[in-house]
């Protein structure tokens, strides 16, 4: 698989984890695997992955009024990720951006 991360995961609960825990969260493509996310973290970011977890995320169902009456439809299934980090080791989401303001 080329890369499974598609985004930093950026909640209240995930800052809470990574602040507490040294965990972060990633949304993942639903086909990857723990082998494929660890080895796209370390080889993206240059650090060494202590463990990974993996959520399964049931769409929302949705309900939209028309004039014809309820149209019922459903977001799209999606998985994420929790990755923990090796002990005294960080991911910075932002050193790529910050780099570029410099110069």
């Amino acid at each position: 698989m080329k890369n499974p991360l598609l985004r930093p995961w950026l909640t209240e609960k995930s800052t809470g984890l990574t602040e507490q825990r040294g965990q972060y969260v990633f949304k993942v493509k639903p086909d990857a695997d723990k082998e494929d996310i660890r080895n796209a973290v370390e080889k993206k970011f240059g650090v060494k992955v202590k463990s990974v977890r993996t959520i399964n995320c049931l769409g929302k169902a949705r309900m939209q009024h028309t004039r014809k009456g309820l149209i019922f439809s459903k977001k799209s299934d999606w998985k994420k990720a929790v990755i923990t980090l090796a002990e005294g080791q960080s991911i910075d989401y932002y050193s790529g951006a910050a780099q570029k303001s410099e110069g």
